[in-house]
């Protein structure tokens, strides 16, 4: 590469930065168009241009892709797009091929169902290929392969595979073998969700896996009182003829004794019969698998 092209590339650098520090300082937040303007997509020619900065790069574009995420989930935008998520997360991981929190966090970040997110396992899964490939020996990564094929894509067949695989690197966890095994045995029952999600929270470094892992087991809590209630709420149809008009109709008649609220402290909803979390729960949405509770 010529000394030109190397000082061109350089400054093209320094002028996005500094169009995206002026854009920040204005208070104003990046449209779509602007958005896509700010980053390279070829992570092979951001390698070759990062020159012996690539660490540093590597750092920036992860912030990136953490600040597109988190301010397209929090927005108020009925139609939220993640669509540079993915091309963020494969810049950074190209620049840093060891980035392991770039990896894990952006898996979660993909897997995320709408409108938390853009509902992309099989782009999680692809991260931590790439991963795996630069680091064969990370356990982590294949365990958390199979989390995504057990929590969002449902196939147990593929998580147990993958649990297994993770079992037999060095350090790997002494539970991955038998939960291989739980879940071919119990597939997607909330009994060995919840025994997979208790023991990240037991046994996870990272604080942000055992919060996560806690927010699951609180999911499946709720879902547990959700069938609990519905129980209750058809009971009362049966004996009354009519589904109860809101939760004072069921206290009424026995069957609670005040107004119901999720593990987050969120009252429930009930309209027409139909029992589910308030749209404001911190809980939304709960996972639409596993189907069978025990």
């Amino acid at each position: 590469m010529s000394a030109r092209l190397v000082v061109l590339f350089i400054a093209l650098g320094a002028a996005v930065v500094g169009l995206q520090a002026a854009h920040e300082r204005a208070g104003g937040p990046l449209t779509r168009p602007t958005e896509a303007l700010l980053y390279v997509r070829s992570p092979a020619m951001m390698t070759r241009m990062a020159l012996s900065y690539d660490m540093l790069l590597a750092d920036i574009y992860w912030i990136r892709a953490v600040q597109h995420y988190g301010g397209i989930r929090l927005s108020a935008d009925p139609d939220k797009r993640f669509d540079l998520l993915y091309p963020l997360l494969d810049l950074t991981t190209s620049l840093d091929t060891r980035f392991g929190a770039a990896y894990l966090f952006g898996a979660i970040f993909l897997s995320e169902a709408p409108p938390g997110g853009p509902g992309r396992p099989d782009l999680a899964i692809a991260l931590l290929e790439k991963g795996l490939r630069a680091q064969p020996a990370k356990w982590d990564y294949a365990q958390w392969i199979g989390f995504v094929h057990y929590w969002w894509r449902a196939d147990y067949v593929q998580a147990a595979e993958w649990f297994a695989r993770a079992g037999e690197l060095p350090n790997a966890p002494f539970w991955l073998k038998p939960l291989a095994a739980t879940t071919l045995a119990q597939g997607g029952s909330r009994a060995s969700s919840r025994a997979l999600w208790q023991e990240i929270a037991r046994t996870a470094d990272e604080g942000w896996y055992r919060t996560s892992a806690q927010h699951r087991l609180r999911q499946l809590d709720a879902m547990d009182q959700i069938d609990e209630l519905r129980l209750a709420v058809d009971t009362y149809r049966q004996r009354r003829g009519s589904p109860p008009a809101d939760w004072a109709d069921l206290a009424r008649a026995g069957f609670l004794r005040g107004r119901p609220t999720d593990p987050a402290g969120v009252p429930y909803r009930l309209a027409g019969g139909a029992v589910s979390l308030d749209p404001t729960s911190p809980l939304n949405p709960l996972p639409k698998e596993p189907v069978r509770r025990r």
